[in-house]
């Protein structure tokens, strides 16, 4: 939940900062983008060039600063950020953020936050039940904040007791359900095919396209986002995937075939977008075909139309998405592709037109639903399109 996200982090005064190293990496390893910024007591317990090694960006501490006179818009910041969090929030920090004060950067950057800000408490055990502390936190919660709770244990002082700052796998885990729980396609599973499929002609040789996955893998990664529990049935491919998604390596249309088969049934959404080869050679070849004549014939046969098969099993709470790609009379092959495999509606693209197709990293899509209203897109990277394709199926959940 948390990849491609952007994620400031403020780090307060607190013998708890040495967590917020680990939080950093943590954040970064689950594909993060994080900005730390660090109060001035803070860097009394870590310091920036550590945060700033492992966030990969410069750690910003106050809002100017007098030997390189660069300025820290604190309101550029906070519209940069899809989640701010707090970790340790020190007692004093909370109470700056719960009454509005703005004395330093982060509380500057919290005000000017439009995104959902979380807090993780950090503080000895007699400040964390002073009835202030308790006050403020219950103030921030009201305001829309959210509070990831401090555990129990050995403290700084030697009490033992609540005040613990949450351990930073805890509180990736607590902002991954978080994000989740507002997410449109929770709960639904979604099967992605993508990329080419090579048939054999023998051990060395085989028959394919130039079909490189990206626009699968990018539907894949954008349903993932959404929210759902996705499966990635994948031809022979370079590209990689974000690790929640379930990825099934395939190579033949065959071995696709049978993959689609066993995991349709369980699927509430599936996207074809893979390239799957038409015919298949009729006999492949135990050994290497040696180059004795000048021509060689090769008989083909037709591979399943997957998409047909879906179509005949789908069932009314399914939904089916296909793929058409065409160099010639397109809008009408793909209205018959449409009609004939029984598909909710089906992604055209036409290698006739400039930034679509294989191997580029942008596509140019139409879209032709059940009643064959036609929706073009203009030429957008892959993921853009991902997000527009993703789009019109949540369109068809909520009507």
């Amino acid at each position: 939940m948390l990849n491609n996200k952007n994620i400031i982090l403020g780090v307060c005064g607190s013998i708890a900062a040495y967590k917020s190293a680990i939080l950093v990496r943590a954040l970064i390893k689950a594909g993060a983008n994080v900005k730390v910024i660090l109060t001035a007591d803070a860097g009394n317990f870590i310091t920036p060039l550590t945060l700033a090694t492992l966030s990969k960006n410069p750690v910003y501490t106050q809002y100017f600063e007098a030997e390189t006179g660069v300025w820290s818009n604190h309101v550029e910041l906070g519209l940069w950020a899809d989640y701010m969090i707090v970790a340790p929030a020190s007692a004093n920090t909370i109470g700056k953020m719960a009454n509005g004060l703005c004395d330093n950067l982060l509380t500057a950057v919290y005000l000017s936050a439009k995104c959902p800000v979380f807090f993780a408490p950090a503080m000895d055990l007699d400040m964390w039940k002073h009835e202030s502390t308790q006050e403020n936190i219950s103030r921030l919660k009201s305001f829309g904040n959210t509070l990831i709770a401090p555990n129990k244990g050995e403290l700084a002082s030697g009490l033992f007791g609540e005040g613990r700052m949450a351990e930073p796998d805890e509180i990736v885990a607590f902002l991954d359900q978080e994000i989740k729980k507002g997410l449109p396609l929770l709960g639904k599973k979604v099967l992605v095919t993508a990329g080419p499929t090579y048939e054999a002609i023998d051990p060395v040789r085989f028959i394919g396209n130039h079909s490189s996955g990206k626009m699968g893998f990018a539907l894949a990664e954008e349903m993932v986002s959404l929210g759902a529990t996705v499966t990635l049935i994948a031809g022979p491919t370079a590209e990689k995937t974000v690790s929640t998604v379930e990825r099934i390596n395939v190579v033949s249309a065959n071995d696709m075939l049978v993959a689609c088969m066993a995991h349709f049934e369980q699927s509430d959404i599936t996207i074809m977008s893979a390239a799957v080869a038409d015919y298949t050679p009729t006999e492949v070849a135990d050994q290497k075909i040696k180059k004795k004549t000048d021509d060689l014939h090769i008989e083909l046969k037709k591979t399943t139309d997957i998409l047909a098969s879906l179509g005949q099993l789908k069932q009314a709470h399914q939904l089916l998405i296909g793929f058409a790609l065409e160099t010639e009379n397109e809008e009408a092959y793909a209205k018959e592709k449409l009609k004939k495999k029984n598909l909710d509606f089906i992604v055209l693209n036409s290698l006739n037109d400039k930034g679509a197709g294989f191997k580029t990293d942008t596509n140019k899509i139409t879209i032709f639903n059940k009643d064959l209203v036609k929706t073009s897109f203009d030429t957008k990277s892959k993921k853009e399109v991902a997000k527009d394709i993703c789009s019109a199926i949540l369109k068809l959940i909520i009507e």
